[in-house]
């Protein structure tokens, strides 16, 4: 059996002209899709690492939503190690693995610390919290880099997968890693719109080969099925979210929302959230800094909290793991979501060599029984 497997559940949910009954037919499928996903197997090891904290326009995270003041939300970029069984034996899979240190050069925050002239260092340095880096997760777990075997990211904003994949004169620091990305997303990066491009690092994927990449055009299952790839597109057109079956239910990792508060406003308490919910009866707040497809945006983030469904620890709310989660700061007073996910560990690391040994073992008492 592939390792990547496609999936058709979605398939033609939002053929209908009319909006209201894409939302419907969408949200009837995905119900469908989490029971299918609930009664199989688990992943094998979840593990999330704060990476970074910056400064993200709070009018982009809470389109049309927020009312404060503060011009600004802070995001947390985080790190998912994932492992996953297959018929080719345990497989790691890395989600958003931002290398934030190579990333300055995005142009909307290049321009952001330029505009503090003299004061960009200190201004900087007030503002940004570095929590740790991909390679620093990868070393305090115990994973060597060569034994990542999947990477991928919700979409590809700021991201720099050239230095982890290899091209243009660099080596690969996944030596034997694939990108998987949505083909849409992976052609729109290579001939961006003006206010697309601000968002993209320069030279992000340059030189990064074909034998490196998997384009997907749709859905997918990885391995057991424990690993679900859901094409949503919304905060860009090629956006995909990831679903993990875990000891906490089915995980939805995505950047269409920025906070569990975006996924239900009603019960927000950041101000402007629930009002806004009530006036115009919106499930969801869109992440919309590009709006390349807000109609789909919005249907998608119901996919996504409807395949995600309750947080255990507050039912009020959605199992969403999100890539960048909004997190209070004292410089922003009030953008402080009413409950975030924080970080997460579910099941037992397994390095290659253990994990390829068992395999082998395995495999050897198989051919003995059969």
């Amino acid at each position: 059996m592939s390792i990547i497997r496609p999936t058709t559940h979605f398939q033609g949910t939002r053929d209908s002209l009319r909006p209201l009954e894409r939302v419907e037919t969408v949200r009837a499928a995905a119900e469908d899709f989490r029971k299918n996903m609930l009664v199989g197997p688990k992943v094998k090891f979840y593990k999330t690492f704060e990476l970074i904290r910056v400064p993200y326009p709070a009018k982009f995270g809470y389109l049309n939503a927020i009312s404060l003041p503060t011009p600004y939300i802070h995001i947390c970029n985080k790190l998912f190690v994932i492992q996953f069984n297959s018929d080719d034996g345990l497989k790691t899979l890395l989600v958003s693995p931002s290398d934030w240190e190579h990333q300055y050069d995005t142009p909307y925050f290049k321009h952001m610390l330029e505009d503090t002239g003299m004061f960009a260092k200190p201004v900087e340095k007030l503002i940004v919290r570095i929590k740790n880096t991909v390679l620093g997760a990868l070393a305090q777990l115990g994973l060597d880099p060569k034994d990542v075997d999947y990477i991928t990211y919700d979409h590809l904003h700021t991201q720099n997968v050239t230095r982890w994949l290899g091209g243009a004169g660099e080596a690969a620091i996944f030596p034997n890693a694939k990108l998987l990305v949505m083909r849409e997303e992976w052609e729109g990066a290579q001939s961006l719109l003006p206010w697309q491009n601000q968002w993209y690092c320069p030279g992000g994927i340059n030189g990064v080969i074909d034998d490196r990449i998997e384009l997907l055009d749709g859905d997918v299952f990885l391995g057991d099925g424990s690993v679900a790839l859901m094409r949503t597109k919304g905060h860009t057109e090629g956006n995909h979210s990831i679903v993990a079956h875990t000891d906490q239910g089915l995980l939805v990792t995505s950047e269409n929302g920025v906070s569990m508060d975006a996924y239900a406003p009603e019960h927000s308490t950041i101000r402007g959230l629930a009002h806004y919910a009530k006036i115009t009866q919106a499930e969801v707040v869109l992440n919309g800094n590009t709006l390349e497809v807000g109609n789909d945006q919005y249907i998608s983030m119901i996919q996504e909290k409807t395949v995600a469904g309750r947080y255990p620890k507050d039912e009020r709310f959605f199992n969403m793991a999100l890539s960048s989660e909004s997190a209070g700061y004292s410089l922003f007073p009030g953008t402080a979501p009413t409950i975030r996910m924080g970080n997460l560990e579910f099941g037992t690391f397994t390095p290659k060599l253990k994990s390829a040994t068992k395999n082998k073992r395995g495999g050897l008492w198989r051919k003995l029984l059969s």
